[in-house]
């Protein structure tokens, strides 16, 4: 009797091992505000300045998909089209902080369903605690860059500070999840970094890296938006202007001179950081930016100088940041190429949660349907299906992350996300029937950085774009903006509290770019002589989204 029951538990034992080495095992890293143009596998002179070896490597051994986009550019509707595998006004979030539907299904409860085992780690980023997760430690809203605080089962969901920094803690735990994983099943591990977003703050042993880099200025950084309309113009994400000396380039010293109240929010924001790094962490820190700042004060730097200036250290630190997550990749993919057979069964994907500028149309931030905010990386290793060094050049976008996914582990779609698996295009080929156009939309406006609301289409050549709705504080409409409780409220009142939302006019209307004579889109064709038959092809186009996806009349 007992031989018996030992070989039936060997048995199943067996099965299992055989059924979670069938369904592939997914790792999904997604950093915060990495632009393609900053993954030297995408080729750009920049990112040949300061290359990304690990993130290429996925490249080389697997597929890179030149043309994958998001339907919002912004981070917490980013990362609820991830989960939903839907569009933010049929998931709920459309603005940064509220908004998101937590009745709709995530595709880790899918996968969970089916048998996975599944785990977040870093940056969750939303109003609803994670969803269909066996294991998650994740950061305190954005988190911190030094010494941030986790919270996890573990510790009761409370947030507790951990020493060291968030990209390293952040591999850490993801390492540590893959080493206590139950192998009898196959595993969703999603690794979120918080890195490179803003205020782009460098791992200390990486500080003095890229110094004596000069960074090559986009051929569009000193663009006067002639030809486009407020929208582009009235923004405050500009490098020469809103790229803050404080905040953003630590100039910390020219605290002395804040006046107004914005100002001190902008102190803060570097104190916020700064004020975690331990009494000998904040020697080495001084050493590096105290000779540089000192140097740049007496300098006095004025006009073109200023501008130049603000770029290249912007530049230094983004690329330092994105130097620490490139090492986190290398060591994911160390650690499964130590098992061969882990490898081959498991799926690395890496993206970002959007694209961001780096100085072209002198912007930095993303929020835009112009290209490098709209565009983001996309990079996937599958040795067991993807064939090394292959590339797609098809249209594709975050809302067929999670079709992808729960077609791969063999659970059941939903009928209402409008996504496609990207299974079809591990080829390299694109399939007869592949989608030839996109749909974009962004709501978030007034609040951080003033860009309007907009929405639009784009295909392989051209791309449309609506701007569109009230100016200033007459925009502001939703619940969550208008009722005390929100963080929306929250912030929307803060921005009063600094002037930051000037009066601005109403607007309703279009842009017209050609990509391909155009790819820096700084020649707006909207009714030019010539673009009559293909503007109303694209407004047509726009038009059918718009029905198809339900898009409300006072959404656009």
């Amino acid at each position: 009797m007992y031989k018996r029951k030992l070989l039936l538990l060997t048995l199943v034992a067996a099965f299992q091992m055989s059924y979670a080495q069938k369904k592939p095992n997914i790792i999904y890293i997604m950093t915060d505000d990495h632009s393609y143009q900053t993954i030297s596998a995408y080729g750009s002179k920049v990112s040949k300045l300061a290359p990304t070896p690990n993130i290429d490597r996925l490249a080389k051994e697997g597929i890179l998909f030149e043309k994958a986009f998001v339907e919002n550019s912004l981070c917490t509707p980013s990362r609820a089209a991830l989960m939903t595998g839907l569009y933010s006004h049929q998931n709920g979030q459309k603005q940064l902080a509220e908004g998101i539907d937590s009745t709709k299904v995530f595709f880790s409860e899918s996968l969970h369903d089916v048998g996975y085992q599944t785990a977040i780690v870093g940056k969750w980023h939303m109003s609803t605690s994670p969803k269909g997760f066996d294991y998650y430690n994740i950061l305190d809203d954005q988190g911190k860059y030094y010494n941030p605080t986790f919270k996890s089962k573990m510790t009761n969901d409370k947030y507790v500070q951990e020493k060291g920094y968030a990209t390293k803690l952040i591999t850490q735990h993801s390492l540590e999840f893959l080493n206590s994983r139950d192998k009898n099943k196959p595993f969703l591990l999603m690794v979120h970094h918080k890195a490179p977003h803003r205020n782009w703050m460098p791992e200390l042993q990486y500080l003095n890296l890229y110094e004596n880099t000069e960074f090559p200025v986009p051929e569009n950084f000193w663009d006067d938006y002639v030809g486009k309309g407020v929208a582009a113009k009235d923004q405050k994400m500009t490098i020469s202007k809103d790229l803050e000396l404080v905040q953003d380039l630590k100039v910390g010293e020219l605290n002395a001179e804040a006046k107004t109240p914005y100002d001190k929010f902008s102190f803060m924001a570097l104190s916020g950081e700064l004020d975690r790094l331990t009494p000998e962490e904040r020697v080495v820190w001084d050493k590096f930016y105290k000779p540089r700042n000192e140097k740049f004060l007496k300098a006095k730097l004025t006009g073109k100088e200023l501008v130049l200036w603000k770029y290249q250290n912007y530049m230094r630190d983004y690329e330092r940041v994105v130097k620490s997550v490139d090492d986190s990749v290398g060591e994911i993919l160390d650690y499964l190429d130590k098992n061969p057979e882990l490898k081959e069964n498991t799926i690395v994907v890496y993206t970002s949660d959007q694209g961001f500028y780096m100085g072209e149309h002198n912007y930095f931030d993303k929020r835009f349907m112009y290209e490098e905010s709209f565009r983001t990386p996309l990079l996937m290793r599958y040795p067991k299906g993807i064939k090394a060094g292959t590339q797609s050049q098809a249209l594709v976008q975050n809302i067929d992350f999670a079709p992808t996914f729960i077609s791969m582990a063999g659970a059941e779609k939903s009928p209402e996300m409008p996504g496609n698996t990207l299974e079809p295009l591990f080829s390299g080929k694109e399939p007869k029937d592949w989608r030839n156009s996109l749909y974009y939309h962004y709501y978030d406006y007034p609040a951080f950085h003033l860009v309007r609301k907009h929405d639009g289409v784009r295909t392989e050549r051209y791309k449309l774009i609506h701007f569109y709705g009230e100016g200033g504080l007459r925009a502001v409409k939703t619940k969550f903006q208008t009722t005390p409780g929100y963080r929306e409220h929250r912030v929307l009142e803060l921005l009063k509290k600094v002037d930051y939302i000037p009066e601005a006019q109403d607007i309703n209307y279009n842009e017209l770019y050609d990509l391909k004579k155009d790819p820096n889109e700084m020649n707006n064709l909207y009714g030019k002589p010539g673009y009559e038959k293909i503007t109303a092809e694209l407004q047509t186009r726009l038009d059918q989204y718009r029905q198809d996806l339900n898009v409300t009349k006072d959404e656009y």
